[in-house]
């Protein structure tokens, strides 16, 4: 593993253990030329995941896009960043899942809601009127309601 403070490409790995969603595995290394530490996580490789967008376009799945959409929606809200990785995480582990190589955005938009509406009420909203294309003030309203009503 190379270094990514100086470039050096001898590390060693000082400390093994499972990360905290027990899919991947947390490793400590120090550089041999350095002396500084960095940390490593190894994930096993899954099957290449097509994502099909509500025009009917595939593309690849992309993590960064789901971190992103939640990030917008949790914009000064009392939500952590740890939080935000936890949700990304639960909702990739959820697609991947169903050991399908094509899965609609719909379903990833409806698991991503699932779990801001358990965390902060008005990121869940914010996702939704932007995941939901709400057009008006009266379909925020409703979606309002329904949140309120749980």
């Amino acid at each position: 593993m190379k270094c990514p403070f100086c470039g050096n490409e001898n590390t060693r790995v000082v400390d093994s253990r499972p990360a905290d969603d027990n899919s991947s595995i947390r490793r400590r290394r120090v550089c041999d030329e350095c002396d500084k530490r960095f940390t490593t996580y190894e994930k096993v490789e899954t099957i290449p995941l097509i994502v099909i967008k509500k025009d009917n376009n595939r593309e690849a799945y992309n993590r960064k896009k789901i971190e992103a959409g939640i990030l917008r929606a949790c914009h000064k809200r009392p939500v952590s960043v740890d939080q935000i990785t936890k949700i990304v995480d639960e909702v990739e582990t959820e697609v991947f899942k169903f050991e399908d190589k094509e899965i609609p955005s719909s379903a990833i938009g409806e698991l991503v809601m699932s779990k801001l509406k358990d965390i902060d009420a008005v990121a869940y909203v914010r996702f939704a009127s932007v995941y939901r294309e709400f057009k008006d003030v009266n379909t925020f309203m409703d979606e309002l309601k329904k949140a309120l009503d749980k």
